[in-house]
């Protein structure tokens, strides 16, 4: 739940929950650094939140709550990331 704390984190969980990303589209999303994100999202992958997986030369992520009932009433009070998400652009990891 700790790590739940964070604004950034909590957004980075909206986006996730609308679909699997990059770092670069989160990036692009929440205009911030790629090094910013990167250390937000090593450590939701250490508190077993969300999953990498490798595709060529990109790594996307994913929620992992499905074992985890306790966070779904959280997630659903989440926004809406959808308007952002039209905003990325879609050659960024391509």
């Amino acid at each position: 739940m700790k790590l739940l704390a964070d604004k950034t984190r909590l957004t980075i969980l909206a986006l996730l929950k609308e679909k699997e990303m990059c770092v670069c589209d989160i990036v692009d999303v929440l205009q911030t650094t790629q090094p910013n994100i990167s250390q937000h999202l090593k450590k939701l992958k250490n508190g077993g939140l969300v999953v990498e997986t490798r595709r060529s030369q990109w790594i996307y992520y994913s929620l992992n709550v499905d074992d985890k009932p306790y966070l779904q009433g959280i997630l659903e009070e989440l926004p809406s990331m959808k308007d952002e998400l039209s905003k990325i652009n879609p050659n960024c990891c391509k």
